[in-house]
């Protein structure tokens, strides 16, 4: 079999085996606010999070298409399929490792951090495109920043509606309410996340000349990215449900919807915008503003505090560990 065809196939393994890991890894997120509520029991949560995300996976393709000309040119690497399969050998293992001590990190760090640094460790820095690469940290940046202030605002505003309501009755509403927000939030995470690594597959599929560059993502990368993520979804991630449903702070229906509502109203204008975001980050700063609106001293700052340093560290260390996997592969098979 001819080596780029063979490599381009370990690349669709490799890429699926990311996106089912990203399922269960951070659907997490998306459903452990009406868990943690009890909104929903933990079975139903994940099955519904799980055809949600395939849903919202099969959706969109603009973050995807986006995503394989903002990184790197193709077409300027060499042994470009090489370097994405190291990329991804190199997310995977940042993701199961954050997975095992249960640190909701965000997969799209990993990724784009992993893809960098692979193409760094083969070409140089200027491999980069250096103005999508940077459209794209802006939006990971950016991104966590408004989950914090809209969730505040939000919050603030269903302080003041419903301010002479009893809390009881309150929440017996929002508890329904929080089943649709939850489901909304985990199409919307299939919106955003299956993409990146549709994107990958594409541009591995472009680098070994296989897909013209405009042709665009196939259709059956689209489903076989949404199905894997989905199939992931429904293991589901109880170490990180736990983290981030009751270490960050107590969750009511009331604050767990304005945390939904903020969230997903963050993850939908980037994927409409083309934009790859952290949906992680986005899920959790979200809830720390809506914790803050409600009382500050209610957020458990030192779990916010080790998920900073985690988010910090992601893309670097990723990267790091992309350029050793490239050089160390590098070294035995090229």
């Amino acid at each position: 079999m001819d080596t780029i065809i063979l490599i381009t196939i370990l690349i669709v393994i490799v890429g699926l085996a990311f996106d089912f890991i990203n399922g269960f890894h951070d659907i997490a997120n998306a459903v452990a606010t009406c868990i943690s509520t009890r909104a929903l029991k933990p079975r139903v949560a994940i099955m519904m999070a799980a055809v949600m995300n395939f849903l919202g996976a099969i959706s969109f393709t603009g973050v995807a298409e986006g995503l394989t000309r903002n990184i790197v040119d193709p077409f300027s690497l060499h042994n470009g399929e090489f370097v994405v399969l190291c990329g991804l050998v190199a997310a995977v293992i940042w993701n199961l490792l954050t997975w095992v001590i249960g640190m909701p990190s965000s997969s799209s760090h990993a990724l784009i951090g992993s893809i960098a640094g692979a193409a760094i460790a083969s070409a140089g820095f200027t491999s980069l495109n250096y103005a999508g690469f940077g459209t794209i940290i802006i939006a990971l940046i950016i991104s966590p920043i408004l989950g914090f202030t809209i969730g505040y605002l939000i919050y603030s505003a269903f302080k003041w509606i419903f301010r002479n309501r009893k809390r009881v009755k309150t929440n017996r509403h929002f508890r329904v309410a929080q089943i649709f927000t939850a489901a909304i939030q985990a199409y919307a995470h299939g919106t955003n996340d299956a993409q990146k690594t549709m994107g990958m597959i594409t541009l591995a599929l472009v680098a070994s000349g296989l897909l013209k560059e405009s042709a665009g993502v196939p259709f059956w990368v689209q489903f076989l990215c949404a199905a894997s993520m989905a199939i992931g979804s429904s293991v589901g991630g109880f170490r990180i449900i736990k983290t981030v449903g009751t270490k960050i702070m107590r969750i009511e229906p009331v604050t767990g919807v304005a945390a939904d509502v903020s969230s997903l109203s963050v993850i939908m204008t980037a994927t409409l915008t083309h934009l790859p975001v952290s949906t992680t980050q986005v899920i959790d700063s979200s809830i720390m503003g809506v914790g803050t609106a409600n009382h500050k001293k209610e957020v458990n700052w030192r779990t916010g505090k080790n998920m900073l340093v985690t988010w910090i560290i992601t893309l670097p260390v990723s990267a790091c560990m992309a350029a050793v996997v490239y050089w160390l592969a590098a070294a035995i098979f090229l």
